[in-house]
This record gives structure tokens, C-alpha cells and sequence, in this order.
């Protein structure tokens, strides 16, 4: 492993030096972890300096973080006497980790899901965050999100949530972070914390990673539990990890994963128990990799020439490229797809809400009436045309309205990609995470031109996003896809592709993208109405009218 990463950073970027002369947005967990052990840092040194830009940085600036953990710098301390003693839980021991706010949080530190109706919910710890606290994590806090993840209405606008307001995107304030991870991939870009776990339904790990100059990671459907997780739907959803590079995801992934006996896909996958020892800088020689064009090529010359120069080094890396290799029939999955996440919504979120103590809505369709009861802060830009349209479905998982659906999108995606991977012979397919960020816009929401995350998404297969290129300052990431299980071949492959690039440049917090500067202000929180939420202070949404045409707008404009 390569020694701690000692430099002063450039000025006005959003990393700084931080405490022992690390510097903190390019060290890797291994790295944070060898600076410990050597007394260089310690966890309650680097916990404090992450709260103090989130008090700095993040409240005056981003908009990333809703709240922080008062007990953060207790669990810092604690991990610090552990390494005193030698008595260490695991690799993420002492490392901050930042949570999406619809990951279900105990202990006074609120979950939300970006609504002003569960700001009085209590609900006990998700899975996952057992199984960081077991790690010794320092949960610092957690994430701004498109609220509800995304799926309330037509015209939304990725990274706003009731409670949060508006995230900005740290490489250009007024463009856009992507969702509904939003608070998540931004606040690890910005060096708020180490590692960010997010959640994904359809692209909201992996675009707002893609937008914000970060790794992410999809994994397989099951293995990451989704218990304790605000839902949308049991087929798709997962939780995964966002980091700065490579490594840290591989890291934050072992201590995430694992069986859950409350979430039965969780208990049909072999997982590693360190994703770390596939990671292979020289693992691009000899590989097979199909590039996906049809329907991403085309759209955005910004985006077209960073995945042409990804072919050129993925070729020069000593990898075979199959260029085109597209996904036969994925155009046909958004119809169905869409159709059976409404009805799995009203499913899924009911039960959620019936088992969540606390004074809340106890139904989607209380939920409905809060809103409009609240309109003048749950709704001052968009409203809930998706909450009605799964009101009105039977939310009967053994409806053929709603089961038929499912089987026809999650066959035709498994198809496309395994039909491809086996028609070219290849280990990963590749094609851009999405086009660099629009300028917020919350009057009229989302502005996607492309993203891919469906196929992996509905098939329920992996995928990892890993920046690849920027246009006028704003980053572009591209996406290796695998079959089921693949995570250690696709880390292999992410790692060599980074390793060889190092394309990854810290963000500088600018105001707006030098190609607009100047024309449009940002909506910062608090912009045409007052937000309050429990600490006192955003799939695919546009209209739900047939099927995605791959790689230009999915069937409903923002991810879930």
C-alpha cells in the first residue's frame, strides 16, 4: 500500500490540509488507518475536522448535510482507546461515514427521508448501521437527499428535500448534484467525510456519483441489506457505497455487506470478506470489455469524447474492447419498470410507515394528505403526482397488475446484459454514468440528457461508477456493469482504470461552471420559502408516459 498522502492542496479547492498534515480528499482508508496507528492522526482529530467544515463549508455553501451526530466525537474517542489498546473491530475503525437520511438512525440523530412528515418518527437502527457501529464507524451524520428518494413527483428537483433545501454540486454551486443520493455524493466530494453510504432504486448511487466526481457502487441485489431503509421497492433497492476512490468503496463495501435474516435475498450470496485483495492496477491487460453506445452516443459532445478517450486507455491498458456492444431490447424495460414501481411503492413505503414508531402518517395516503395540508413547505415547487399515481394502484404484490410488470422489466434487463456479456464474450460492459450537471432548476425540474443505470438497477446485477473525464469543470464518470455477483472483477477493473487515469481532481466550490457563469444565481436553502426540520434549520421523474429510450430521458426525469 502506498504511504499517507502529506501535500498542501490548491488553493480555494474544497480539501484542505487536514489535521497531521494529511490531506484528507486524497488518502485512502488504508492510508487514514497506517497515519493512526503511527500517531500521526487520530480519529477524534479527523472527526472534528470533517464537523468543522461541515459547519464551515457545508452550511454556508453545499446544503450536504441535514444533521450532524452529537455523539460523533464520543464514538471518535472511543475508537482512539481501541487502537490504544489494540483492540480494533475493523478497517473502518475510527473512520467518519456519512448516511443518506433515509437509512433508519436511533439514538436521537433523525431520519426523514427529506420530509417534514417523519421529523417526529423514532425508528431503530437499520441493519447496516448495526453493522458499522459493530465496525467501530463514526457515524458523523446524515445526507440531504431528494426527498422521499425521489419518488413524489414528476417534475422534482434532484438533491431538494423539505428539510435540506437545496444541495448544490461542490464543483459548480448552481449546477446540480444529482439524486436522490445528492447530499451523499456531495458531501464526500467536498470532504465533509470519509465514506458516504447511499441508497439506489434506479441510478441514485451512481449518478450523483458520476455528477459529483466520485466512486460508487450498486452492488448486487442482496448484498447489502435494505432493513431499516425507507423504501420504494424490495426489487430494486439497495444501499452501497460512495468514496473519493476506488479503494475506500472496496472497503466501506465489506463492512456493509452481509446476511440479514429479515431481508431474505441477503442470505443467497457468497460474500468476500475483502474486496480489497482484488484490486489489480494491471487487471485492464488481458480483459474483455463491450462498450454500450446505442442510445448514449449522440447526445452530449462533452460526454462522447470523455468515452472515446476511455476506449483509447482501456485499448492501451492492453484490454479488448467490443465497441459497439449494446444492450438488445433495454429500451423496452422503463414501461414496466415504472408500472411496477408504483404499485411495490405503495406497498413497501405502508409497511414501513405501519412499523416505524413515532407520530407520522401511518399510510401513503396520510401521507398524501400531509403534504397537501403542508403544501406551502412540503410542495413550493413540485408537487406529488407520483405519491397519487401509486395511491391509485391496489399495492398488491400478487396483482398481475403490478407482478406482471415486474417479471417482464427485471427479464428484459437480465437479457440485454446477459445476452451481451455472452454474444461478445466480455467481463464488464462500460458506458457513461450520465452527462456532466445541469443548473438546478426547481421551478422546472430535472434537465437529463442521458444515464444508464437501468440495466443494472432492474436486473438487480452490479455496477460502479468511476470518474473518467470533466467538462467546463464539471465531472462525467463512466460505469462498468457485471453479471450477478461480479463485484470483485468490477473493483478490479474500476482500480485499474483509476489507477491509470487519476483523473479525479478535488472540487473548488466554485459558483458556477465557467460556461455560465455569471447568467443564472443558485437557490440556496431557504430560497422563496422558510425550511425547518428536526435539527432547527431528492429513479426517474418527467412524465410517466412510456417506455425509456436508453441513454436519453428515463420514463419519469430524475433518479431514485
Amino acid at each position: 500500500m502506498a504511504g499517507l498522502v502529506v501535500s498542501p492542496a490548491p488553493t480555494g479547492v474544497a480539501a484542505t490540509l487536514g489535521p497531521g498534515g494529511v490531506d484528507v480528499d486524497a488518502a485512502t482508508i488504508p492510508q487514514l488507518q497506517d497515519a493512526m496507528d503511527r500517531g500521526k492522526l487520530t480519529s477524534v482529530a479527523l472527526t472534528r475536522f470533517y464537523l468543522d467544515r461541515i459547519r464551515d463549508v457545508d452550511r454556508r455553501l453545499l446544503h450536504a448535510v441535514l444533521a450532524t451526530n452529537p455523539d460523533a466525537l464520543g464514538q471518535a474517542r472511543a475508537s482512539d482507546a481501541r487502537r490504544a489498546k489494540g483492540s480494533l473491530r475493523g478497517p473502518l475503525d475510527g473512520i467518519p461515514v456519512l448516511l443518506k437520511d433515509n437509512i433508519n438512525t436511533g439514538g436521537g440523530l433523525p431520519t426523514t427521508a427529506g420530509s417534514l412528515a417523519l421529523a417526529k418518527a423514532t425508528p431503530e437502527d437499520a441493519f447496516i448501521v448495526g453493522k458499522l457501529n459493530s465496525g467501530g464507524a463514526v457515524l458523523i451524520g446524515k445526507a440531504n437527499l431528494s426527498e422521499w428518494a425521489n419518488f413524489r413527483s414528476t417534475q422534482s428537483s434532484s438533491g431538494w428535500s423539505a428539510v435540506g433545501g437545496q444541495t448544490g454540486n461542490p464543483y459548480a454551486l448552481d449546477h446540480n448534484p444529482c439524486g436522490s443520493s445528492s447530499g451523499s455524493g456531495a458531501g464526500v466530494a467536498a470532504d465533509l467525510a470519509t465514506v458516504a453510504i447511499g441508497t439506489e432504486t434506479d441510478g441514485s448511487i451512481v449518478c450523483p456519483s458520476g455528477a459529483n466526481g466520485i466512486v460508487g457502487v450498486k452492488p448486487t441485489l442482496g448484498r447489502v441489506s435494505r432493513t431499516g431503509i425507507v423504501p420504494i421497492s424490495a426489487a430494486q433497492d439497495t444501499a452501497g457505497p460512495m468514496t473519493r476512490n476506488v479503494t475506500d468503496a472496496a472497503v466501506s463495501l465489506a463492512a456493509v455487506q452481509g446476511a440479514d435474516p429479515a431481508d431474505p435475498p441477503t442470505q443467497g450470496l457468497d460474500n468476500p470478506p475483502d474486496y480489497t485483495r482484488f484490486l489489480d492496477a494491471g487487471a485492464l491487460r488481458g480483459a474483455r470489455i463491450g462498450v454500450w453506445r446505442a442510445g448514449n452516443t449522440g447526445l452530449s459532445n462533452e460526454t462522447d469524447a470523455i468515452v472515446d478517450r476511455t476506449v483509447d486507455t482501456l485499448r492501451e491498458r492492453g484490454a479488448t474492447v467490443a465497441d459497439p456492444a449494446d444492450l438488445e431490447g433495454i429500451e423496452d424495460v422503463g414501461g414496466p419498470e415504472f408500472d411496477a414501481l408504483l404499485c411495490e411503492f405503495k406497498h413497501d413505503l405502508n409497511a414501513y410507515l405501519a412499523a416505524t414508531p413515532g407520530d407520522h402518517p401511518r399510510t401513503l395516503a396520510e401521507l398524501i394528505a400531509f403534504n397537501e395540508a403542508n403544501a406551502a413547505r412540503e410542495m413550493p415547487f413540485f408537487g406529488q403526482e407520483l405519491f397519487e399515481a401509486a395511491q391509485a394502484t391496489s399495492g398488491d404484490l400478487s396483482d398481475p397488475a403490478c407482478a406482471d410488470p415486474r417479471r417482464t422489466a427485471t427479464s428484459l434487463a437480465r437479457q440485454a446484459i446477459d445476452r451481451t456479456l455472452a454474444q461478445h464474450d466480455l467481463d464488464a460492459i462500460i458506458a457513461p454514468t450520465g452527462s456532466p450537471a445541469w443548473p438546478t432548476d426547481v421551478i422546472n425540474g430535472d434537465h437529463f440528457v442521458l444515464g444508464t443505470s437501468t440495466p443494472a438497477a432492474v436486473s438487480g446485477y452490479p455496477s460502479i461508477t468511476v470518474p473518467a473525464g470533466t467538462a467546463f469543470g464539471l465531472p462525467v464518470g463512466v460505469s462498468l456493469i457485471g453479471p450477478k455477483a461480479s463485484e470483485p472483477e468490477l473493483f478490479a477493473l474500476a482500480y485499474a482504470f483509476e489507477q491509470a487515469t487519476h483523473i479525479r481532481k478535488p472540487p473548488r466550490l466554485a459558483r458556477s461552471a465557467p460556461a455560465n457563469d455569471g447568467i443564472r444565481p443558485w437557490p440556496p436553502r431557504g430560497a422563496a420559502t422558510t425550511f425547518s426540520g428536526p435539527d432547527g434549520s431528492p429513479a426517474t421523474s418527467g412524465a410517466p408516459a412510456g417506455p425509456a429510450v436508453p441513454g436519453t430521458r428515463q420514463p419519469y426525469g430524475t433518479t431514485r
